[in-house]
């Protein structure tokens, strides 16, 4: 067997010496549950297990009380690898222990429960927490995946300084959210409230409690966040962003066949081209696609298109693509879309009775 990356070898030694020191002063166990999704007949559940200075009972402080915390606090972290944790949600249990990073993400098998929002018990030794998990319905025919930076928040991506910038200085809560975002998923979610929202992101899980408060603060549907470990691998010193996503697209159409996703991104890094992959290779799973433009330039053109290409197995693909500079700008080439598609299948249905 190879040996692991210097990389990550250097990382699990400076985990471990911290975890050490940390714990000889007195620092404790703590859970921290992430959001999970499940269908009717199975459940995933994540969540990571790091020191906590005052353990489990520590209290997130009211970030909104002094103007926020600055992103770069994040990043700090002292995981607990090697832990065993017991997950139970509904009638299934399921016993793993934590990897490298601290990190589960657990596969549950039977368990019992009815659509909706429910819980998940974590235990690790003699700390335990509540992670919530969506039970996607099996009527649900049409969902959201969404990306976040630059496409629910403005993080500059493509400009690394003011990526920076946003990411590491800028307070909590003077992040800036891409307008009309919320309002357009509230919007697509009213005509199909059992629909689900994911939210797909290259970001790292350090961040998922202040990206949670910033998607609750301005008024985007609940969902699950499925982020990545920006730390090394056993292979590489950096893990792929683009196959996260690539990775998380085929799994959700595995799991969830019966429902075709609206894929939305923006063109600053590489949305176009993964969702565009993706829908030539599973184009019975994409309801269409929506791409937030940043450029100047482009912003001043908001149109949809097909895409012209023939998918994997040769076919043409008949997936709609749709770009603006905001919510507002997509929600109206996708209210206008499907405005077209209804009154195009309502003229059929006349057709065939007469």
């Amino acid at each position: 067997m190879a040996k692991p990356h210097p990389a990550s070898r250097a990382e699990d030694a400076l985990n471990s010496v911290v975890a050490r020191g940390l714990g000889r002063r007195g620092w404790g166990r703590r859970v921290m549950p992430y959001t999970g999704y499940a269908g009717p007949s199975f459940a995933r559940v994540l969540a990571r297990i790091v020191m906590s200075k005052d353990g489990q009972d520590a209290q997130e402080p009211a970030v909104e009380a002094d103007g926020g915390r600055r992103g770069f606090r994040a990043f700090f972290s002292a995981p607990l690898t090697k832990v065993e944790v017991t997950v139970t949600f509904g009638d299934a249990t399921v016993s793993t222990i934590t990897d490298r990073g601290g990190y589960i993400d657990v596969n549950l098998v039977g368990h019992g429960l009815e659509p909706g929002w429910r819980e998940a018990t974590i235990t690790a030794g003699d700390v335990q927490a509540q992670a919530p998990v969506q039970v996607i319905s099996p009527d649900a025919e049409f969902g959201i995946i969404s990306d976040i930076d630059d496409t629910c928040l403005v993080t500059s991506l493509p400009r690394p300084v003011h990526a920076a910038w946003n990411t590491f200085v800028l307070e909590e809560t003077a992040r800036k959210v891409v307008p009309g975002m919320p309002a357009m998923y509230r919007s697509l979610l009213a005509r199909n409230p059992e629909a689900p929202v994911i939210y797909l992101s290259t970001g790292a899980w350090n961040t998922q409690p202040v990206l949670d408060r910033f998607l609750r603060r301005h008024g985007f549907p609940p969902g699950p966040l499925l982020l990545t470990d920006w730390g090394p691998t056993e292979t590489a010193a950096f893990r792929s962003g683009q196959e996260h996503k690539h990775g998380s697209l085929r799994r959700l159409a595995m799991e969830f066949p019966h429902i075709k996703w609206l894929l939305v991104g923006d063109d600053g890094q590489h949305d176009p081209r993964i969702y565009e992959e993706f829908a030539l290779e599973q184009p019975e799973s994409v309801d269409g696609i929506a791409i937030r433009k940043l450029t100047v330039a482009q912003r001043v053109l908001s149109h949809g298109h097909p895409l012209t290409k023939d998918d994997v197995r040769g076919r043409p693909v008949r997936v709609m693509v749709f770009e603006g500079s905001d919510g507002f700008a997509l929600h109206r080439l996708i209210q206008n879309a499907r405005r077209q598609r209804e009154s195009a299948e309502a003229a059929q249905q006349r057709s065939a009775d007469a």
